[in-house]
């Protein structure tokens, strides 16, 4: 092979490997959030802005609320408002079973 078509080669899986990441790098973005209906104390306390205290706080609330129906929810927490809420938003989220465990939600929306 000659060193022209050799550095070709090389120059093109490069651009391939990028390629076929990529949506690997976006999937593994979107898995690295923190769903704040089902994380436990350890996960919540390992969340930027949030230490043990507040983490076991979301918790306690979550268990006698019911479960977050959006991430704004939050601010409902003591010792969590607008600007760690701002902190927090790209770091979580709520679960998509979120409206369906919510206090007073029909068991089987939908259905008759």
């Amino acid at each position: 092979m000659t060193r022209s078509k050799t550095i070709v080669a090389i120059v093109g899986a490069m651009l391939l490997a990028a390629v076929a990441t990529a949506p690997v790098s976006v999937a593994m973005a979107e898995e690295r959030l923190v769903d704040i209906n089902s994380a436990s104390v350890g996960q919540l306390a390992e969340l930027k802005g949030i230490g043990p205290a507040k983490a076991e706080a979301i918790v306690a609330f979550r268990d006698k609320s019911g479960p977050f129906k959006s991430v704004d929810d939050l601010q409902q927490v003591s010792g969590i408002g607008e600007k760690l809420l701002a902190t927090l938003r790209p770091q979580i989220t709520v679960g998509p079973a979120a409206a369906a465990l919510a206090p007073g939600a029909p068991a089987a929306a939908g259905k008759k």
